[in-house]
Formats: C-alpha cells, sequence, structure tokens
C-alpha cells in the first residue's frame, strides 16, 4: 500500500439513515481531496485547496468530475450464488430445491471454492462494493476458502459457514452436532483476522431442526459481539412450512426469538410479512431487517414496507441488499433503485440521501464494522469513485441536475457497474473501469 491523494467531489454521510423520507444531507465538499496513509486509512479530508503540505507529494488519483464515496456496503449476498442469477423458480422454495441447493453443493470441492471466491470478490469490486455479509455454504470448506481470498486484499468481509441440517438434500446438509463444532473452529480460525468477522449463519428455520437452532443459541450465547444472520417471513409459503415445523411457535420471529438469536447484532434477510408482534420484538431487541427488493420482487415473494417496519412508534433498523442470486443485479446502485420504486409502490417517500446513507454508513453500523462506512479521518480507505456521466443517458439526464440529491438520484435510477469509476479496498485501488 502506498500512500496517495484522491482528488475530486467528496460524499460522505455523518449520521445514520432515518427512513422516514425526510432528505439525508450528506457531507458535501465539491473538489476535495481525500489524502490516504500507507496503512490504508484516511489521514486527512477536505477541500483540495486547503491539502496540507505534509501531502503534498503523495501521488494523485485525479478523479474529477467525479463524486469520491465511502464504499458501498452489501448487508446480505450469497457467495454460493454468484453463478446463478436469474434462475426462473416457481416461488422461493421451489428455486431453493430446483437451483439453489444443486449449485451450493458444489462449493464441497475446496478447489472449485477457491476459484470461486476470487471471482466473487472481483465482480463486488467491479460494482462498488467493498464490504459485505455474506452467506457462504454449508461446506467449511467453501468458507475457508472466502475468507482466504478476503484476507489477502484486506477486505472487511463478515461470512460464516452455513448451518441447515433438514429439509434440503445430503450434499448440503450437516448435523447439529457437525456444524457447532465446524462453526467454532471457524470462529478460531479466522473471527478478528485482519478485518474479517464470523457471522454465525444458520440458512433458516425451514433447514435446522430445533437440535440445530440450540446449537445456533449456544454458539451466539458464548459469542455475544458476533453478527448472526438468517432468513425471516420471506414468503407466504414458507411461513406456513415453519409454522407447520413449529406449532408451539407464536410466528415465525419467535421462533428464533425461542432460542436466544434476537440482538443487536442479528441480522435477519427480508422481513416483508411480519405482524405488528414482531415488528414490536424485533425492535425491541435491536434486532436489523434487510430489504432485498430485487429479490423480492423476482421471486414474486411481496413488497417490503420500509415505513411500517421501521415506523418512528418501535422502529426496527433497517439494512438493504442485493441478495445475489435471489436477488438480480450485483449492484448496489441498482438495488437502491428498486428500493425506491417498492417504497413508492407501498405510498412511502425514499429519498436518495436515505439510500445512499443506508447502503454505506447504515449497513457499516447494521453490521458491526468498525472505522468504514464513512470518509471520516482515521477510517479505512474503502471508497467508491462514481461517474455521474458514465452513460449517454446519464450523461444527458446529469445535464439536468440541478442539486447533489438530484446526481445521487439519477445514479441509483440509471446507473449500473459502467457507473463505478474506481474501487479502492483499504486505501488499494482494487478495481478501475476501463475507458473505452
Amino acid at each position: 500500500m502506498t500512500a496517495r491523494v484522491l482528488l475530486g467531489d467528496i460524499v460522505t454521510f455523518d449520521a445514520s439513515p432515518r427512513y422516514h423520507g425526510d432528505t439525508m444531507t450528506p457531507r458535501h465538499i465539491a473538489n476535495g481531496a481525500v489524502a490516504v496513509d500507507a496503512a490504508g486509512r484516511v489521514a486527512w479530508v477536505g477541500g483540495r485547496a486547503s491539502l496540507p503540505e505534509g501531502f503534498g507529494g503523495l501521488p494523485v488519483d485525479d478523479w474529477t468530475g467525479r463524486l469520491i464515496l465511502p464504499g458501498f456496503v452489501d448487508a446480505h449476498i450469497h457467495f454460493p450464488q454468484c453463478r446463478m442469477l436469474a434462475a426462473p423458480g416457481l416461488d422461493l422454495l421451489d428455486w431453493l430445491a430446483r437451483f439453489t441447493f444443486p449449485e451450493e453443493a458444489r462449493y464441497g470441492d475446496p478447489a472449485w471454492a477457491k476459484a470461486r471466491a476470487g471471482d466473487f470478490l472481483k465482480i463486488l469490486f467491479r460494482h462498488g462494493t467493498t464490504s459485505a455479509l455474506a452467506f457462504s455454504s454449508v461446506h467449511k470448506c467453501a468458507a475457508e476458502a472466502l475468507f482466504g481470498a478476503a484476507q489477502k486484499v484486506g477486505m472487511a468481509l463478515t461470512t460464516g459457514k452455513t448451518m441447515m441440517d433438514r429439509n434440503a438434500r445430503p450434499d448440503v446438509e450437516d448435523d447439529a452436532e457437525t456444524s457447532g463444532i465446524e462453526s467454532a473452529d471457524l470462529i478460531a480460525r479466522w473471527h478478528g483476522v485482519g478485518r474479517l468477522q464470523y457471522a454465525i449463519t444458520p440458512r433458516f428455520a425451514v433447514t435446522s431442526s430445533d437440535a440445530q437452532l440450540q446449537v445456533v443459541g449456544e454458539l451466539v450465547k458464548c459469542n455475544p459481539g458476533l453478527v448472526m444472520q438468517t432468513h425471516l417471513s420471506e414468503s407466504r409459503r414458507e411461513i406456513e412450512t415453519v409454522a407447520r415445523l413449529f406449532p408451539a411457535a407464536k410466528d415465525y420471529t419467535d421462533v428464533y426469538d425461542r432460542f436466544g438469536l434476537l440482538g443487536p447484532r442479528s441480522l435477519f434477510a427480508h422481513g416483508i410479512h411480519l405482524s405488528e408482534r414482531e415488528c414490536a420484538r424485533l425492535a425491541e431487541a435491536g434486532s436489523t431487517v434487510v430489504h432485498c427488493p430485487t429479490s423480492n420482487t423476482f421471486l414474486g415473494s411481496g413488497l417490503f414496507d420500509i415505513g411500517r417496519v421501521a415506523n418512528e412508534s418501535r422502529p426496527v433498523a433497517v439494512g438493504v441488499a442485493t441478495d445475489i442470486a435471489g436477488g438480480t443485479s450485483y449492484s448496489m446502485l441498482a438495488t437502491l433503485g428498486e428500493a425506491y420504486k417498492v417504497a413508492m409502490l407501498k405510498g412511502r417517500r425514499f429519498t436518495a440521501g436515505d439510500a445512499f446513507a443506508m447502503a454505506t454508513r447504515g449497513n457499516a453500523e447494521r453490521v458491526g464494522l468498525e472505522a468504514t462506512g464513512s470518509l471520516d479521518e482515521g477510517n479505512w480507505a474503502d471508497v467508491v469513485v462514481l461517474d455521474p456521466r458514465a452513460t449517454p443517458v446519464l450523461a444527458a439526464r446529469d445535464d439536468l441536475s440541478e442539486s447533489l440529491e438530484e446526481r445521487l438520484f439519477a445514479l441509483m435510477m440509471l446507473g449500473d457497474d459502467r457507473a463505478v469509476a474506481a474501487t479502492y479496498v483499504a486505501g488499494a485501488c482494487v478495481h478501475e473501469r476501463e475507458e473505452t
């Protein structure tokens, strides 16, 4: 890593997103500069003309005319599904059985998992994603491969071995005892190494027995600082299945609650069909629901109501994510655009300020990533450089933009990986768009 200075228009958020339609106002420094030290952290940020003399001799990456933002944080994505976007399932459970489980079975091969891990990270970087909370497969070697690939590039990655011991197929199932032992081994081996975090990862209640959920609860209890990630209330048929499997539970959320899985480090993907009781309990526990808009519409699961879930009377924290490969794009820009459309269909106002704050600082806080998500001095220099004129359509729209809010809005509605001029992880450039 070489210390450097990045020049461009700086956009970063000093507060968490509010979700309620009051436009989030970012810190905006036109003609700004970000000085990055040799350790890969932000050493100084401000106006270009005010750059301290001590940084004057550093190499310069000149992104004049582009926007320099904190890198995107994807709060829910599946590493073993990286090849299978647009698999046409009838609904969630059909899609899992016909496409997902056969593909995830491949990750029992260490060589296959290692090769795919490198490819996966390259795709994330091309789309401006610098950190992720990722599901792996049930195979220990797959989590090892992903951790290893992320460690090589200094990435802040959170992942864990998926735990599921029923209702799948033998080559993607484990058992309660093995899942606990392998998860504990991975925690000891990888959690806290560099910028890596371990996530305790039961897939969802449909594929975990009472015995396995008890093991998950013990892991959570013994490792209170760890993230716990799973799925919740994604589709109607899934909810009906959970009700049959756990007849004593009050509802889907109560299944997890009975095993001690609710808490401030717990993230539940989807949450489309939550009852008022479930929202109140999740808010009380400080848990997060992660909105996955392209996945929800692609699989016909339903429309997430961010205004209802994050209601100020008992606000549930909300993240946003691609959910590859139920989701249909690796781009957080495209994902934010779809989140906006879903909010409109539910009668909610969802601004570009809210969206970008969620995808950067908000997601970083919910995943428990220290010193990332904003371009504050001392934070890691995880950066995405966005080009608001990357395509003819974007350029034409940019000619009409009269505010930063409008420029960001156009990027999230019309942008994709072509709008990502460059991506930096811990100050090192890991992707630069090829000019044509």
